[in-house]
């Protein structure tokens, strides 16, 4: 029996020896891996916004720029600068800025330009740059239907209305003594003509296209203008900053292509009736403060 035993036992253990040795050499499968997932693409870098640029205007000088019943801004030079931003990728934003201190405004830099029917006049450029012109002007004479203006001259002893320190002003200052008590002056040329129709005025002197405006808009009014050819002609300009030239050209060119692109014209047949005449001979440039 023990002999038996022992022998089995032995074979048993043998065996099982073996097959542990055969396992051991076998070959062995490498553990599985879990396959990396693809790195995420970084997303786009979101395009800079347009800067936004402050413009400085008088909304009081309608058809150039007035505020409407919703006291949003609006006119033809409003009209102008958003097409020559569009043109030029940029954003704008009109601020109604008074006439007195807008030119302070851009010289703190808390406008970076302005569009207000602002004649480009010598003087005023050494304070500050304009763009190529981009619209004409001269003055003119409103009055009642009744009155027996004809000319400048006839306003010599009159009492006459302007805005002041515009191109209105300094006319009628030069015609009658900048101290005289004849010339009456306001904040700005609607409320000169408020008190031509009151009758505490016999004229109000400013720009050809507020008194046309106002004359075709108030009938009630009983006005008619009256022209002169002694009047100097005048161009608007957009006003920067002394020096930045950056923003001028950028301005300029945008100009350049709304007049060459038609844009212009459409602007200025939906306000004036008519597109721009041809542009004449050079002039003398104003030399007078004006609006």
């Amino acid at each position: 029996m023990t002999s038996l035993t022992t022998r089995r036992f032995l074979q048993t253990a043998g065996l099982l020896i073996a097959g542990l040795v055969l396992s051991a050499c076998g070959k062995q499968e490498p553990p599985a891996t879990t396959a990396a997932a693809p790195e995420a693409s970084a997303p786009a870098a979101a395009p800079a916004p347009a800067r936004t640029y402050v413009v400085g205007t008088d909304a009081a000088y309608a058809p150039f720029e007035s505020e409407n019943e919703t006291g949003t801004i609006v006119g033809f030079d409003i009209d102008v600068v958003k097409a020559a931003a569009d043109k030029a990728g940029i954003e704008v934003k009109f601020v109604n800025t008074p006439w007195e201190g807008i030119f302070n405004t851009l010289q703190q830099g808390d406008r970076d330009f302005l569009v207000s029917a602002i004649t480009i006049t010598e003087e005023r450029k050494q304070s500050m740059d304009f763009t190529d012109p981009y619209f004409d002007a001269r003055q003119l004479i409103a009055v009642k239907q009744n009155s027996k203006v004809a000319k400048f001259d006839d306003l010599k002893k009159l009492k006459v209305g302007v805005q002041t320190g515009t191109t209105g002003d300094e006319v009628v200052s030069k015609l009658q003594g900048k101290n005289s008590t004849n010339i009456k002056r306001f904040e700005s040329t609607p409320l000169a003509l408020k008190e031509l129709e009151a009758g505490g005025v016999d004229a109000v002197v400013a720009d050809n296209g507020v008194i046309s405006n106002y004359v075709a808009n108030n009938p009630g009014a009983k006005f008619k203008s009256v022209t002169d050819e002694a009047f100097q002609p005048e161009q608007y300009g957009l006003a920067v900053k002394k020096g930045n030239t950056e923003l001028l050209n950028t301005l300029n060119k945008a100009l350049a292509e709304i007049k060459a692109d038609g844009t212009y014209d459409r602007i200025y047949t939906q306000y004036f009736g008519a597109p721009p005449a041809k542009p004449a001979a050079a002039e003398a440039p104003a030399s007078a403060a004006s609006k």
